[in-house]
């Protein structure tokens, strides 16, 4: 995009089109792959914020779910047996890797490696 087409979309883009391009760009520089390329049974490496967090009893055991958002998409990164995982808020930023799946129609990770990154907005 031109320069001038990079400032037209900027002065015209809503605030939350504004805030997934930054979140795009933030993800695409640590290296991860955006959600919305992400493929069922491969591995990825997807980097994003946490926008929701939700407990849901499976059975007998407890599950996590924090929903990633990359600006592309999202991802529900599954804790099997956790009722919570130290650190991971809504808000918070992480890199996650693990394998992809499809769980009702929504792609997921199940108990994928993680680390936290620093807190506040995208750098």
């Amino acid at each position: 995009m031109s320069a001038l087409g990079n400032l037209l979309h900027r002065l015209t883009a809503s605030r939350d089109e504004l805030e997934a391009a930054d979140e795009r760009r933030t993800s695409l520089a640590r290296g991860a792959a955006p959600c919305a390329d992400l493929l069922p049974r491969r591995r990825a490496k997807v980097a994003g914020v946490v926008v929701a967090l939700t407990y849901r009893p499976r059975g007998e055991s407890p599950t996590l779910v924090a929903r990633l958002f990359d600006g592309s998409g999202s991802i529900d990164l599954v804790f099997l047996g956790r009722r919570e995982v130290p650190g991971v808020d809504c808000g918070r930023r992480l890199v996650a890797e693990g394998m992809v799946a499809l769980e009702d129609g929504r792609q997921v990770m199940f108990n994928p490696d993680y680390h936290l990154l620093a807190k506040g907005p995208a750098a």
